[in-house]
């Protein structure tokens, strides 16, 4: 899961801390943010193809749900753990108020190793879940959708297992589903999207051009890949590295990012891709680019090699790729950090959209999902920087105390403290 991943929660907490302290925000209302309000530990019993039945472990988190239902992913993952998964709804919560979407924090998870389970193993442990904590979520209690491991499809017998148990067609209880079934056009590349959107805003504020800037992305899954092919195409933008859990290439002349996906999918990874030459994430991390996209899992910029990042500007795609010590060595070398539950909000934007949408049982083309989605990563992005500058603080401290906030308001108006 990345290194010192077992410490996520704690550094979620110690984030929030920091900001408590800025906000000087009541006791209560910091110590309730601090833990999640709900914690459910499931196993999920599984028939495998051979016959044998496996139990896999299985979590949801929902940590705040002042301002609407929980919002947040399901990630099957070998590694996944309940530290985790807990630092992982926190961030939803800061992630959809600094965006400003009526949901709070959730996530959810299972131990397993699903490169290794066949379609129909997949299947079983999907609808296995949903039947361990339906009575846990809800259309207005916690929607989940697609993470680390998960697809549409994966969401699509969610969906179904959940309308079974409840006697009624609720696509609205899952998003991240595939079209077909009540899905949202545009949600494919959102989260890569929205990050474009807040990279050019960052580079109208930087002064940067765009088309003349080279840029590395770290981990070449749905968001990279989408990201790199969108920094190609609508910026005009060089990317000249990317990698993925196998390992990385680089080529100084540029990357047709079309054609490493092409090559990714029928060799399993981007190693190994024609006039480039193979390096290791580590070494992707420290190239000199103009922008350097952490895309992958969490925490791989550290105190070790974060006074090596030669990139102004990081656009933090993953969740928590950068540890609290690397965080403060990146500022103090001027590097513009554009903070994850920020930069990769876009995803849980046009989630919301498609809760809308399957609420309504009305659907939009994909150049109004676009625009919506520009609309609101570009505002977010502006509210957080100005807040950045008043208080001459980090982007990630700006983003937190916009988020804080709103909750924290939000909570006392309920009445909660």
């Amino acid at each position: 899961m990345g290194e010192g991943t077992s410490n996520l929660f704690k550094m979620a907490q110690a984030q929030l801390d920091e900001v408590a302290r800025i906000l000087n925000l009541e006791s209560g209302t910091h110590t309730i943010l601090r833990e999640p309000m709900k914690e459910l530990h499931v196993s999920i019993p599984v028939r495998m193809d051979g016959g044998q039945t496996k139990v896999f472990k299985g979590f949801r988190v929902q940590h705040n749900n002042a301002r609407g239902p929980c919002k947040g992913g399901i990630r099957f993952h070998p590694e996944e753990t309940i530290d985790v998964v807990k630092a992982l709804a926190a961030w939803m919560t800061w992630k959809c108020s600094v965006v400003d979407i009526p949901f709070g924090g959730g996530k959810g998870g299972v131990i397993c190793n699903p490169k290794e389970m066949s379609r129909s193993e997949l299947e079983r442990l999907s609808r296995g879940y949903i039947d361990a904590i339906w009575e846990f979520i809800g259309p207005d209690r916690d929607i989940p959708a697609p993470d680390v491991y998960t697809n549409p499809q994966i969401m699509g017998w969610m969906m179904d297992e959940y309308s079974k148990l409840k006697g009624s067609c609720t696509p609205e209880v899952m998003t991240g589903k595939p079209v077909a079934i009540g899905g949202s056009l545009g949600r494919g590349d959102a989260t890569a999207r929205g990050g474009l959107y807040t990279i050019m805003e960052a580079a109208k504020h930087l002064d940067i051009d765009l088309p003349s800037v080279t840029v590395a992305v770290q981990g070449y899954g749905n968001a990279g890949s989408n990201l790199a092919i969108l920094m190609n195409d609508l910026a005009k933008s060089k990317i000249i590295a990317v990698s993925d859990s196998k390992g990385g290439i680089y080529s100084k002349g540029g990357l047709d990012p079309h054609q490493v996906s092409q090559h990714k999918q029928e060799t399993g990874s981007v190693i190994d891709f024609p006039q480039a030459d193979n390096i290791s994430n580590a070494e992707l991390l420290e190239l000199e680019v103009d922008i350097l996209c952490p895309a992958g899992l969490e925490t791989v910029i550290t105190k070790e090699n974060a006074s090596r990042i030669k990139a102004g500007i990081v656009a933090e795609l993953a969740n928590g790729p950068t540890t609290p010590e690397a965080d403060e060595i990146l500022y103090n070398n001027g590097v513009f950090n554009i903070p994850d539950f920020l930069c990769n909000a876009g995803g849980v934007t046009v989630s919301y959209f498609e809760w809308v949408q399957s609420l309504s049982r009305y659907y939009w083309d994909e150049d109004e999902v676009h625009q919506r989605l520009s609309k609101h990563m570009r505002k977010a992005f502006h509210v957080v920087l100005a807040e950045s500058l008043k208080r001459d603080v980090k982007m990630r401290a700006a983003a937190y105390i916009v988020a804080v906030a709103r909750v924290a308001e939000a909570m006392k108006l309920r009445g909660w403290v």
